[in-house]
């Protein structure tokens, strides 16, 4: 445990309500902490750790707020976000021998035809469209699929969810946004699991952090559900360009996954 100034924290508290409200509506909360840990003189290791922990607040505040206003049934998801959490959890144990360079690879341009999806598809609104698959095979397939996309790698998790949420199962963008915050939650706390195991939590600064993103999540996810779609859209579209963009920009990053996994657990 890493000794920290309380201008950090303050520091830090700060980006956390920025990027809580930033995530709660179009995702990407992790573009915002992660870099700004990292500047702050966080260690790597232990920045990803404590942003998984910190993030879950966000997640969970989102996840709250648009359950009172009925646009998630808590009772009726909890299955796929437990379904998220597994797949999280896996992902995040299996994370040492999962080719992370060709992930890296391979994202930017995922995200890149997300964004273009989203912002050239027509009639993308806050109205239900046409199913493709029940819920029960979403939560068989999509949820884990994702969550262990998560727990490996993490960055567009979200915006994977919304892709799904909107292409297949028929939602519409404000209800997509909504269930996304609680399939985010699960895959989260799967992988934070084995960071907090392996020791590589901080957790006054997450929990001070996670304090900021649970104020942010609250006004964000309150302004997506004044202005819905009209929000959602561009904002989600421009969170996925910048984590194009940042995974891009990072591809010659000298610390991948296979080491961060031997940091945490030494042969």
């Amino acid at each position: 445990m890493q000794d920290i100034a309380l201008n950090v924290f303050l520091v830090l508290f700060c980006v956390a309500i920025f990027a809580g409200f930033i995530d709660s509506i179009a995702g990407g909360g992790g573009l915002i902490t992660i870099p700004a840990m990292l500047i702050m003189g966080i260690a790597p290791l232990d920045t990803l750790g404590t942003n998984k922990l910190q993030s879950q607040f966000g997640s969970a505040s989102a996840t709250i707020a648009y359950a009172r206003r009925g646009h998630v049934n808590l009772r009726e998801q909890l299955p796929m976000a437990v379904m998220a959490m597994l797949g999280g959890g896996l992902g995040a144990v299996t994370a040492a021998f999962v080719p992370a360079d060709l992930l890296r690879t391979i994202m930017p341009f995922l995200l890149i035809a997300i964004a273009l999806y989203f912002a050239f598809k027509p009639q993308l609104t806050d109205i239900d469209s046409h199913r493709r698959i029940t819920p029960f095979v979403f939560g068989l397939t999509v949820a884990p699929l994702v969550g262990f996309y998560d727990g490996v790698f993490g960055p567009g998790a979200g915006s994977f969810y919304m892709l799904a949420f909107v292409a297949l199962a028929g939602f519409g963008m404000l209800k997509a946004t909504a269930h996304t915050k609680l399939l985010n939650l699960g895959s989260n706390f799967g992988g934070f699991v084995v960071f907090a195991i392996g020791g590589a939590v901080l957790w006054k600064l997450g929990l001070a952090m996670g304090v900021g993103q649970f104020i942010g999540a609250q006004i964000g996810s309150r302004f997506a559900m004044k202005n819905g779609a009209k929000i959602i859209r561009p904002l989600l579209v421009l969170s996925c360009m910048a984590m194009a963009t940042k995974l891009l920009v990072d591809a010659s990053s000298a610390w991948s996954i296979a080491t961060i996994w031997e940091t945490i657990f030494p042969k």
